[in-house]
């Protein structure tokens, strides 16, 4: 009993000790937990100063943002507003110059015919045979001699317009690729020498000779751009040329050298003269061909639209 009164005191000072180490614990364990619980608090301040720093610039920035937003938009408003009455110029302008170019092209092509039908005769295409007169001034303005090789023997120097001779060779050659053999018997004849040969033939023919020769100034003859063709079988202008291949040759392939026979069977003019062929170009021949009026009965307005292509 006695040791057990004496060992209480010993207990409540040891729990005393206990209790003060426990005190003492505590206090260390509070004071850390209010070091971090401080540290914490001045970060989440510094945080929140971070945070309320960034709202305003944010906010200085989108006002910032708005403004120059607003800015660009009123300059591209006004952008699109300006390239509209650019693009309305522009193509008003494009417009013009197309309305000048069609003009200049017009115009251009008026000068081109006009520089072509200044060096063109303008009596290629007129009707002569005792309708158009040719005066004895007249004469093509280019002539050139006919290769021999192309003449009939015996009939001299022959001459032949000089824009219409390569039609000419060309309608020649091919007829004797296909063996026909046409040659030339008169061809340019001029006011002089078609009033000595009109004049021989009324000495013999009497006035039957205006049937077949035309009086001097109305002969296709003079325009240089007729021709007399025979083949060395008929060997002249005989209407028995009619009768050859080589004539049957000229009526199927002649147009597309430029030539037209220029008095067929029933003309009003002369007889039948199968060996009399004029060139009138391509285009004009080509017409003629299938079309059932010959040439004489044409409108010469309408004929004299061929004028400008004559040579083409």
């Amino acid at each position: 009993m006695i040791k057990t009164q004496a060992t209480i005191p010993l207990i409540l000072g040891v729990l005393a000790l206990l209790a003060a180490m426990g005190a003492g614990y505590l206090f260390f364990v509070k004071q850390s937990q209010d070091q971090v619980l401080a540290k914490l608090e001045a970060e989440r301040d510094a945080t929140l100063e971070a945070k309320t720093t960034k709202e305003k610039e944010l906010e200085a920035t989108e006002s910032a943002a708005s403004t120059t937003i607003a800015t660009l938009n009123a300059e591209i408003a006004r952008l699109t507003e300006l390239l509209e009455d650019t693009e309305r110029d522009l193509r008003r302008e494009k417009n013009r110059n197309e309305e000048f170019a069609e003009q200049i092209e017009e115009i251009s092509g008026t000068v081109g015919v006009l520089d072509k039908l200044s060096k063109t005769d303008e009596e290629l295409l007129q009707k002569y045979s005792k309708t158009y007169f040719l005066n004895e001034n007249f004469v093509p303005m280019k002539l050139s001699q006919i290769d021999s090789k192309y003449v009939q023997p015996g009939k001299g120097d022959q001459y032949f317009h000089g824009d219409a001779i390569k039609y000419l060779y060309d309608m020649l050659d091919e007829a004797a690729e296909d063996g026909i053999d046409l040659k030339v018997v008169s061809a340019f004849r001029s006011f002089e020498e078609q009033a000595q040969l009109k004049g021989q033939y009324t000495q013999i023919y009497g006035s039957g000779a205006n049937t077949f020769s035309a009086d001097q100034g109305y002969s296709e003859h003079q325009l240089g751009t007729t021709l007399d063709i025979t083949d060395p079988t008929t060997g002249g202008t005989y209407t028995s040329f009619a009768d050859t291949p080589a004539y049957e040759w000229l009526t199927k392939n002649a147009y597309r050298f430029g030539f037209i026979l220029s008095y067929p069977k029933d003309n009003g003019f002369y007889v039948y003269e199968p060996w009399h062929w004029r060139f009138v170009g391509r285009d004009l021949a080509r017409d003629l061909k299938d079309d059932p009026l010959g040439f004489y009965e044409w409108d010469q307005r309408k004929i004299d639209e061929y004028l400008v292509s004559i040579f083409d």
